[in-house]
């Protein structure tokens, strides 16, 4: 229970169950639509994981799907006595979870599961979006499936006497603190410009600004705050980072006759070339003190494309530091 809770904590704020999902109702199978998407985003996963992070295919990937009245459970290798078998790989449940749900934790144990509502419910709002922010939330089965990971989120000691785990939501990080915001609002300027740099000596040149104002800003916070903080990058950034990485794997995917039949079928190459850009777009405009923990998604984000240039195998040791990606850089 103690290790649900916890992730519990990791949920994107959402409202709470309506009360008809409360109510029993026959389970159906899988609408058709879903049941494309679902199927295209294994699909779609299976040929690019490997590309973006060693081994990631070796990950259980689990899948809940929360529609309007049921729930339904893939590729779970020991689905809960509560789910009805409804074909070969899916079953399913009356309503549980919210309909907005775009996020992974361990609903029922080890290992976590993609708990995920259908696109137009979500923020992907459509379906190739939607496959695409669902490799952010594998990524994060990867995170979390890593032996020794539950130890060293609470070897942190940030808690403070929180067993829920909504510290990870709610630590008092201070984002409106004058200097912080000043801190944070130059070391996004100085990141955006060492993105934008056109040729090798002026990149070298502002990676270095970057790095020096980066380890200055960073050495001002609290032990805590920097842990807090540090950790936040690790997991949420670059969880960001990988859909972008992922989108831009997908360019060239030649998705199944029926997904690219979706009235919202959007060409993965179009999306790939607009990944990015939103995530650099919403950076530029980003503010700490009115986002809070929300900013270390296109901050972190953008931090895994300077180390791309940066350390170019920085991947390799990435798990080698958890829940921080400090060591980074300091080579």
């Amino acid at each position: 229970m103690r290790v649900l809770l916890f992730f519990l904590g990791l949920i994107t704020t959402a409202a709470p169950c309506a009360p008809a999902c409360a109510q029993p109702s026959p389970v159906r199978e899988i609408p058709r639509e879903d049941a494309v998407r679902v199927a295209e985003f294994y699909r779609l996963s299976a040929q690019i994981q490997d590309t973006i992070w060693p081994e990631w295919s070796k990950t259980p990937s689990p899948l809940l799907l929360v529609t309007a009245d049921s729930e339904y459970l893939v590729r779970s290798s020991a689905p809960p006595t509560q789910f009805a078998k409804v074909s070969e790989e899916v079953f399913a449940r009356p309503r549980v979870f919210n309909t907005s749900f775009l996020a992974t934790f361990p609903a029922f144990g080890p290992p976590a599961v993609m708990v995920v509502g259908t696109p137009k419910n979500t923020l992907a709002k459509t379906s190739t979006p939607w496959l695409i922010t669902l490799m952010h939330e594998h990524f994060h089965q990867l995170q979390y499936g890593k032996p020794g990971y539950y130890d060293e989120v609470k070897a942190l000691g940030l808690a403070r006497g929180d067993d829920s785990g909504m510290w990870i939501l709610n630590y008092p990080f201070p984002y409106e603190r004058p200097d912080v915001v000043e801190g944070f609002s130059h070391l996004r300027d100085l990141l955006l410009a060492a993105l934008s740099a056109a040729d090798d000596a002026q990149f070298k040149n502002a990676a270095a600004s970057y790095v020096a104002e980066r380890k200055k800003m960073f050495a001002r916070l609290s032990a805590d705050d920097r842990k807090y903080f540090s950790f936040q990058l690790w997991q949420e950034g670059i969880a960001r980072y990988t859909q972008i990485k992922a989108a831009e794997a997908a360019e060239h995917y030649q998705p199944s006759a029926e997904f690219a039949a979706l009235p919202d079928y959007l060409p993965f190459a179009d999306y790939a070339r607009q990944a990015r850009s939103e995530t650099l777009a919403e950076l530029k405009m980003a503010d700490i003190a009115k986002m809070k923990r929300t900013y270390v998604y296109s901050f972190g984000a953008a931090e895994g494309l300077l180390l791309d240039r940066l350390n170019p195998g920085w991947k390799r040791t990435y798990f080698e530091h958890p829940l921080s990606t400090d060591a980074h850089f300091e080579k």
